[in-house]
């Protein structure tokens, strides 16, 4: 990773409040996009994560659209 896990929380916590619980999707591992056997996410795609005993959620990936 680029950035330590201390500081990503340190760097987010400047814009946000984080609580307990709160996931930080740091993304892959060096290299996995680049193998050309992952595809990049595209809209449309879901992305989906559990946690035993937690429970859990799905994200849709959809187009960004710029605001005025």
């Amino acid at each position: 990773m680029i950035f330590s896990v201390a500081y990503l929380v340190w760097h987010l916590s400047q814009f946000t409040v984080l609580e307990p619980g709160d996931l930080l999707n740091t993304g892959t591992p060096e290299g996995v996009a680049m193998s050309g056997r992952f595809p990049y996410l595209a809209a449309g795609d879901t992305i989906e994560l559990g946690i035993d005993g937690l429970g859990a959620q799905a994200q849709r990936v959809v187009p960004w659209e710029p605001t005025d």
